[in-house]
């Protein structure tokens, strides 16, 4: 007797499922809302908007403006926005000692956005580069990036952040300890509410150029044989991946409500695994890079625009990113809107 080959099982055929628009929509297994979005704003100490070239689109913030955007991530169901002050260049010194004033422009932002729209979190960049001459993160003694006097300064900032008004304190600079002592200093003054999103995977990245014309932060490496011209002695290594799960087992453990992996694309494998080890509330900070790269391409024709935005925004979420630090925010919003 001939047995007959096997006919291919019908019921395999996976297309079924994308045929139609309602199809796709019911089965889609991640989905990008409004409420994934973080606004990376730009604030300066002048009037009006200020476009940075690198970066269509983008432009710096007067502290009045920062207070209509505020209403607008409102009524766009942006949930927070992330604050990054551009200082005079003639105001700055090695100490980054601006990065204390209670009346800056950090301090006055914040005030303004919570005025106007008091329902929008803002998370604030606790880091010394916006202030310092040298662009560094941390104090530099004899060509060294100190840690612990780092700290102090930090922890400082961070406090005069919180009395502003900040919900969210964001510590960048990658010092070992500083959450820690940022999260007990906030205790012993009774600031518990606020809280603390780790920059806890921060990489030693190539994609964060535009971001540093947008502060206008002190070129790296110039003026002193002391500056040194990278910030690889502090930031992570991007070869590395499991040192990425020590640095946030290590601000979990001293206090991190939240933690961020930074850049993001490059890094969604270090996304996905931050969040299967920890099940914690894990971001993605969206760069300035990776938005000037997007820009470039659609600038030329090259992709389109939209369709890339909530493609490169999606991926997070897809990797397992609670939500997404970016530039591009009220634009997807709108895109998601419509």
């Amino acid at each position: 007797m001939t047995i007959p080959p096997l006919a291919p099982y019908p019921a395999t055929r996976l297309r079924r499922l994308r045929q139609a628009d309602w199809t796709r929509r019911l089965v889609r297994e991640s989905l990008l809302t409004p409420a994934d979005l973080i606004w990376s704003m730009v604030v300066h100490e002048g009037e009006g908007q200020l476009p940075v070239p690198s970066m269509p689109g983008v432009s710096r913030l007067s502290v009045a403006d920062c207070a209509a955007a505020a209403k607008e991530a409102r009524a766009l169901g942006i949930p927070a926005i992330a604050v990054f002050p551009h200082i005079d260049g003639a105001k700055k010194d090695a100490s980054g000692k601006l990065a204390l004033d209670p009346n800056g422009v950090v301090a006055r932002a914040v005030k303004a956005m919570k005025d106007a729209a008091p329902e929008v979190g803002i998370m604030c960049d606790v880091a010394l580069d916006p202030f310092t001459d040298h662009g560094h993160d941390g104090l530099l003694e004899q060509g060294r990036i100190v840690n612990d006097a780092t700290v102090e300064v930090l922890v400082a900032q961070a406090l005069m952040q919180a009395r502003a008004g900040c919900d969210i304190l964001a510590p960048s600079d990658m010092m070992d300890g500083r959450v820690g002592a940022i999260r007990t200093t906030l205790e012993a003054e009774g600031l518990t509410d606020v809280m603390i999103m780790s920059y806890a995977a921060k990489y030693a990245s190539a994609f964060y150029g535009p971001y540093r014309e947008a502060i206008g932060s002190g070129k790296l490496g110039a003026g002193s044989v002391e500056n040194p011209g990278d910030k690889k002695t502090y930031q992570m290594d991007s070869a590395n991946h499991a040192e990425a799960l020590r640095e946030v087992a290590l601000d979990i453990a001293e206090g991190a409500d939240m933690v961020m992996v930074k850049p993001g694309m490059p890094y969604l494998d270090i996304v996905r695994q931050v969040v299967d080890a920890f099940a914690m509330p894990t971001f993605a900070f969206q760069v300035s890079g990776e938005y000037a790269m997007i820009m470039a391409a659609a600038g030329n024709g090259w992709i389109d625009e939209e369709r890339a935005i909530l493609e490169s925004l999606g991926g997070f979420k897809r990797a397992g990113a609670a939500g997404v630090i970016s530039y591009f925010a009220p634009r997807a919003a709108r895109i998601l809107g419509a």
